[in-house]
């Protein structure tokens, strides 16, 4: 839910050691995977020249291909913000996102960050509970912009192509298998689907 992620957000925020990179650096990673659905593997992997006029350079993909990800004003204002505060930082890396000791943040630590901040914030239980996974962020960033143009079976046929590539997805089907089924979009799904194979030639 929106306000769930803004808390996550604003959670990050809050995070320690006081006067350093990390608390807006885990804030607007967590943030910018919730705008744009990219893997946190990508998140981890963008240079800071992948960072251009146009959006992101996605170049570490699942599939090895290059995808350029343009960002919602929005998004772009909250990472220009970081950038202000990363350029400044001395690091020895070029990485997007660091940690307060001017390294890139491992995966598995970005995966714990954000459980602890789940749990203080009441989303999730004691470890070994179910509850959000950071990597829901990517599925709520699908459902919900097809959920925006679910009314309209040919919109979502050709918002379903749009999204596959936006997401790296290496085929059409992948999404549609990827997506979680919701009452709003399952009622327009089959209808998307026929339109888009009747757009697309066998």
């Amino acid at each position: 839910h929106p306000r769930d992620i803004r808390r996550l957000i604003d959670a990050a925020h809050r995070l320690g050691p006081d006067g350093s990179i990390r608390p807006i650096t885990y804030a607007t990673m967590f943030g910018l995977i919730a705008a744009t659905g990219m893997r946190v593997s990508e998140a981890l992997a963008i240079r800071l020249p992948d960072v251009i006029d146009d959006g992101l350079i996605i170049a570490q993909t699942k599939f090895k291909k290059r995808r350029l990800l343009p960002l919602h004003s929005t998004t772009r204002r909250a990472l220009d913000g970081y950038l202000a505060t990363r350029l400044k930082a001395s690091s020895q890396s070029d990485a997007l996102f660091i940690s307060h000791q001017g390294t890139p943040p491992a995966y598995p630590t970005v995966i714990t960050v954000f459980l602890q901040i789940i749990r203080s914030i009441g989303l999730r239980g004691a470890p070994g509970s179910q509850g959000p996974r950071l990597h829901d962020l990517r599925h709520t960033f699908a459902v919900r912009s097809l959920e925006r143009c679910a009314h309209d079976a040919q919109a979502v046929a050709r918002h379903i192509t749009a999204l596959s590539t936006y997401l790296g997805h290496a085929h059409v089907t992948d999404t549609y298998w990827y997506l979680e089924a919701t009452p709003e979009l399952m009622a327009h799904m089959a209808a998307a689907g026929e339109a888009l194979h009747r757009e697309v030639p066998a």
